[in-house]
């Protein structure tokens, strides 16, 4: 890294302040922590955790050195559940994410698609279906996501990560309200469930069962639940 883009050394001393400050802070709400679910615990834990990425990051970039302890991410998990106890209503958020494996599969699916749609229309080259991101646009138009996922293979694309989230609400959203900004404003204290999928679960199945004591809890998760091989669900009620 060039010194131009160095972090000061006084930027340096000023992180290592702030989680001495953090450090003092989740003492004292522990402390006075009024339950196992204390908000006030969880949220220094958070600002404790930040704290000393930021530390980690900005020592390592001045002096190419790093701190002699981890403090666990925060985003595997979310603060206790805080909303209605009967939601009037709820949003359920969905992402999975793809790679393009084998473009021209895509680009074969999608000009099918096309072709069927506009028997007079233009060529496969000259239409939406002859690019990626026009391919792509016909076949999630054309077909619901539940059945491209369940289906991705055939469309050339690659499973990664995927999460879904239930949100209580007290009342439904008007009718067009989120449209333009759908993943934006959400509450954590309002996560009702969360379902992850990740491969990442699978190298630690993996590792937890190398010498044969482990792994059998796994597989049995997997037949209760009826998933494929390759998929595990987390809880959201995971422990920090």
């Amino acid at each position: 890294m060039s010194d131009a883009v160095q972090p000061t050394a006084a930027e340096v001393r000023a992180a290592a302040e702030a989680v001495k400050t953090a450090l003092d802070r989740h003492l004292a709400a522990v402390e006075r922590r009024s339950g196992e679910d204390d908000p006030a615990v969880y949220e220094a834990f958070n600002q404790l955790a930040a704290a000393a990425e930021v530390y980690d990051e900005l020592l390592y970039d001045r002096y190419d050195e790093v701190t002699p302890f981890e403090i666990p991410g925060t985003d595997d998990s979310l603060p206790p559940y805080a909303g209605p106890e009967e939601p009037n209503a709820i949003s359920v958020l969905i992402r999975r994410d793809y790679a393009v494996a084998e473009p021209q599969r895509l680009l074969a699916q999608a000009q099918r698609v096309e072709a069927a749609e506009y028997d007079d229309g233009p060529g496969a080259d000259e239409g939406a279906a002859g690019t990626i991101h026009g391919a792509l646009g016909v076949l999630f138009g054309e077909f619901e996501p539940d059945e491209i996922a369940s289906r991705h293979k055939e469309f050339g694309l690659e499973e990664g990560d995927s999460t879904l989230w239930v949100t209580a609400a007290d009342e439904p959203a008007e009718p067009g309200e989120w449209l333009e900004v759908p993943f934006e404003g959400v509450d954590p204290q309002r996560v009702v469930c969360r379902f992850d999928v990740s491969a990442v679960f699978d190298d630690e199945d993996t590792e937890d069962g190398e010498d044969g004591e482990d792994a059998g809890g796994a597989d049995e998760l997997d037949d209760d639940l009826d998933l494929d091989e390759d998929e595990d669900l987390e809880p959201l009620d995971a422990e920090r």
